[in-house]
């Protein structure tokens, strides 16, 4: 029988453009588990402590906030990214245009 193992995608994500490419994946989706997924990743590539610690919260709530079954608060989402250095923008959804 062959054994299989979660795939995890942060060791891929070694550059900012792949990593803004995932989050803004996750974003046109609209899904806030695959938002908080997409930050997790990146966080992990960039490294959970050092994200943590710029973001304000501890490393084990930020795998915790993070995780498949996390739900992060709005601030511990701003503080990532600002930890990351990214930003959020507002457009207007096609159907509203």
């Amino acid at each position: 029988m062959t054994k299989t193992e979660p795939f995890d995608a942060a060791p891929f994500l070694t550059s900012p453009e792949a990593q803004a490419e995932l989050l803004n994946d996750a974003l046109a989706s609209g899904h806030a588990a695959y938002i908080a997924q997409a930050l997790g990743v990146i966080a992990r590539a960039r490294g959970m402590s050092d994200v943590a610690r710029e973001a304000g919260v501890t490393r084990e709530a930020l795998y915790r906030s993070l995780s498949d079954e996390g739900d992060p608060r709005l601030t511990t989402v701003m503080g990532v990214a600002r930890a990351l250095g990214v930003t959020f923008k507002a457009t207007l959804a096609p159907s509203r245009i």
